[in-house]
C-alpha cells in the first residue's frame, strides 16, 4: 500500500490520522525528540519508516519512525498557498512542446534522500512533475541521466559524449533540449557544444545548473529548471544556452550565449554573466514570457543539425602570474602536450623572460594562444613592446574571447588539425559568436541588464 509515496506502517499512521502533504504535523519520539513541520510528500522507492518535513526554517528533514512516536496534526497549509507541497503527478497540466532533459551532474535536478542526506538525481518525468510541476506548463519532458558527476570533474572526453548523446535526441525530432550540470565547470561544457554544433543547430540547447541545493530555502534549482524548459520549448532562436538567475530573486533568468558566459560568484543565485556582450533573453519562467535583448541570433527550425565533434586532451590551459612561466611553458613542451592557452595579464602579455619559451613551443608545432585575464576588454599585442615581441615569437592572440572559451575552443580545434597555419586561422576566426569587433560603452560588469 502506497500513500503520498510512503509505504508500510508508516504509509498506515498517516492514512489513519488523515494526513495529507500540506498539513502541519508535530512529531513526538520516545527519546524525547520533537520534531514539527509540514508533511511532505516521499519521493523514490524507498521502503525505509522515514516521514519526510519541512521545517519553519525551509529546510527539509526525514525523520525515522518506529511506530511508538505521537504523531498529531497542528495545522495546514493547501495547495494554492505560499509553500505549499507541489501538486501530485495527475494533477500536471503538459504544454504542447516535447522536449529532452539530459542529466550531467550538478543539484538542479536532484533531490535529498533522507535516509543518508545524500543528494540524488531525479531525472524520470514522473520525479520531476513532482518535484518542478512549473515546467510541465511548457513541454512534455523525457529525461535521461547521462553522468552523476561533481562539476569539477567534468573532462574533455564528456564533452564528446554528450555531444554524441545530444545529437541522437536532436535527430529524434524534440523541440528543444536541456542540459542540466554543475555550475562551478558549466560554462566550459557549454563552449564545448557551441562549436560543437556551430554549423548547423535546428533547435535551443538550454544549459541550466543549481547554485543552491534542492533542500535549502533558497534554492534555485525549480526556478532555472522551469526557465530552461521555457527556452528550450519556445525561444526563437537555436543557439547553446546557460540559462540561470537574472537577479537574486525569483523574477527572471538570463538566457547567456554559450561562449560568452561566466559563472562570477560562488554562491549569488544570480552569478552568471554574460562577458563582452549581451544576453541573448531575459526570461520570466513564472509569466511563461521571453525578451530578446540580442537579435543576432540563429532562428529556430533555420539549419539543419551538422555536428563536428571531438576535442584533444592534451591542451594546457595557464595562468600568467609573477612566477617561472617559462619553466611551465617548456615544461609542457617536453611532455608533449598538443597546445597551450595562456591567460595573459592586461592587454595579454607574458613576462619577458617566458617569450623565448613561446617562440620554442612553437617552432615546436605546439601553438600558443594568449587570451586577458581582465576578461571585459581585448587583447591587443601592439601596444607595447612586450606584446610586440611575444607577436614575432608567434603567440596567437584572440581578441576579446573569454580565456576559459580559448581553452575549449583550441581542444576543439586541435582535434581537426595540427597544421598551425589553420590553428591560427580557426582560432581567431568567429565561429560561434565568441569574437566580437566592436564592443558597446555599457558592457561593463555589472549585475543587471536594464
Amino acid at each position: 500500500m502506497e500513500y503520498y509515496g510512503y509505504t508500510g506502517f508508516v504509509a498506515s499512521i498517516l492514512r489513519d490520522l488523515g494526513l495529507e502533504p500540506g498539513d502541519i504535523i508535530r512529531v513526538r519520539r520516545p527519546d524525547g525528540l520533537v520534531v514539527e513541520g509540514m508533511l511532505l510528500p516521499r519521493y523514490g522507492d524507498s521502503r525505509e519508516p522515514i516521514v519526510v518535513l519541512k521545517l519553519r526554517n525551509g529546510y527539509n528533514v526525514g525523520v525515522r519512525l518506529t511506530g511508538s512516536e505521537v504523531v498529531e496534526k497542528v495545522g495546514s497549509i493547501r495547495r494554492g498557498e505560499p509553500g505549499a507541497p507541489v501538486p501530485l503527478v495527475d494533477e500536471v497540466e503538459v504544454g504542447g512542446s516535447k522536449i529532452f532533459i539530459l542529466g550531467c551532474g550538478g543539484t538542479v535536478a536532484s533531490r535529498i534522500d533522507y535516509e543518508t542526506g545524500a543528494v540524488k538525481p531525479y531525472l524520470s518525468p514522473e520525479e520531476l512533475s513532482l518535484s518542478v510541476p512549473e515546467m510541465f506548463r511548457y513541454a512534455s519532458v523525457e529525461a535521461k541521466q547521462l553522468f552523476a558527476i561533481l562539476s569539477e570533474d567534468m573532462k574533455p572526453w564528456m564533452w564528446s559524449v554528450i555531444v554524441e548523446e545530444l545529437s541522437k535526441v536532436i535527430r529524434s525530432g524534440y523541440d528543444g533540449v536541456v542540459v542540466t550540470h554543475g555550475t562551478d565547470t558549466m560554462s566550459y561544457t557549454a563552449a564545448a557544444l557551441s562549436f560543437a554544433f556551430h554549423k548547423g543547430l535546428p533547435v535551443p540547447i538550454a544549459m541550466t545548473g543549481s547554485q543552491r541545493s534542492s533542500d535549502r530555502p533558497s534554492s534555485d534549482a525549480a526556478f532555472n529548471l522551469t526557465a530552461a524548459t521555457l527556452v528550450a520549448s519556445r525561444a526563437p532562436f537555436a543557439e547553446v544556452t546557460v540559462v540561470m538567475h537574472g537577479e537574486s530573486s525569483d523574477s527572471y533568468a538570463l538566457a547567456h550565449r554559450g561562449v560568452r558566459v561566466r559563472k562570477m560568484h560562488t554562491s549569488r543565485r544570480d552569478a552568471f554573466q554574460s562577458i563582452n556582450a549581451r544576453p541573448l533573453a531575459r526570461v520570466w519562467p513564472y509569466e511563461g514570457r521571453i525578451e530578446v535583448l540580442d537579435g543576432n541570433f540563429r532562428v529556430r527550425g533555420s539549419q539543419e543539425l551538422v555536428v563536428e565533434n571531438g576535442f584533444d586532451e592534451k591542451v594546457a590551459f595557464i595562468k600568467h602570474y609573477p612566477g617561472p612561466i617559462a619553466e611551465l611553458i617548456d615544461m609542457l613542451v617536453d611532455k608533449g602536450f598538443h597546445g597551450i592557452v595562456v591567460e595573459g595579464t592586461g592587454f595579454g602579455h607574458v613576462s619577458s623572460d617566458a617569450i623565448e619559451s613561446i617562440r620554442r613551443a612553437v617552432e615546436s608545432g605546439v601553438p600558443v594562444v594568449v587570451a586577458s585575464q581582465t576578461l571585459f576588454g581585448r587583447v591587443n599585442l601592439n601596444v607595447y613592446s612586450t606584446g610586440r615581441r611575444m607577436l614575432e615569437a608567434g603567440v596567437i592572440p584572440v581578441e576579446d574571447m573569454l580565456p576559459e572559451v580559448a581553452y575549449v575552443k583550441l581542444s576543439w580545434v586541435l582535434a581537426r588539425t595540427r597544421d598551425m597555419r589553420e590553428v591560427r586561422r580557426l582560432m581567431q576566426a568567429n565561429l560561434a559568436g565568441e569574437i566580437s569587433l566592436r564592443h558597446d560603452i555599457n558592457l561593463y560588469p555589472r549585475w543587471s541588464y536594464d
